[in-house]
């Protein structure tokens, strides 16, 4: 169940997100002040809703950041792009080596249940690859596609 869980919240922060609908309204009182408990300090907060989760989009520390709630206002997710230095040694080192004639397209992390999670799309004149990461553990492949 949680790595399903973690799955969708995964696809919808890669780019699913324009399933959502834009009506704030359609967020519940749950969900809201579980956010305001866990991001009393956050900024220029927006919300998106789909079927079963609720997406906040803020700022806090001058980073934007997405949290992704439960309809019962369970924190599920929390995720914020990053540049790759910010990666840990050996993940980035890993990254350069396995992956030399490769660029990055997209980073970032994902905070979920006291885990944090990486994610790296990395691309070549062939192929487009998504990589994942449990901690820093070294990287898995997610997904592979041909151009």
């Amino acid at each position: 169940m949680k790595k399903t869980i973690l799955t969708w919240v995964l696809l919808l922060a890669v780019g699913l997100s324009a399933t959502f609908a834009h009506k704030t309204e359609n967020v519940n009182e749950q969900v809201i002040n579980s956010f305001k408990k866990e991001f009393a300090s956050a900024q220029d907060v927006s919300w998106e809703k789909s079927k079963d989760i609720s997406k906040a989009t803020f700022k806090l520390n001058d980073q934007v950041m997405f949290a992704y709630y439960s309809e019962e206002g369970n924190l599920l997710a929390v995720v914020r792009n990053i540049v790759s230095g910010q990666l840990p040694i050996n993940l980035l080192s890993d990254l350069k080596k396995s992956y030399a004639g490769y660029w990055i397209s997209d980073l970032f992390e994902m905070a979920s249940e006291n885990t944090t999670y990486y994610y790296v799309t990395v691309q070549n004149s062939d192929q487009t690859v998504v990589l994942k990461s449990f901690g820093s553990a070294g990287w898995e492949t997610f997904k592979k596609d041909k151009k």
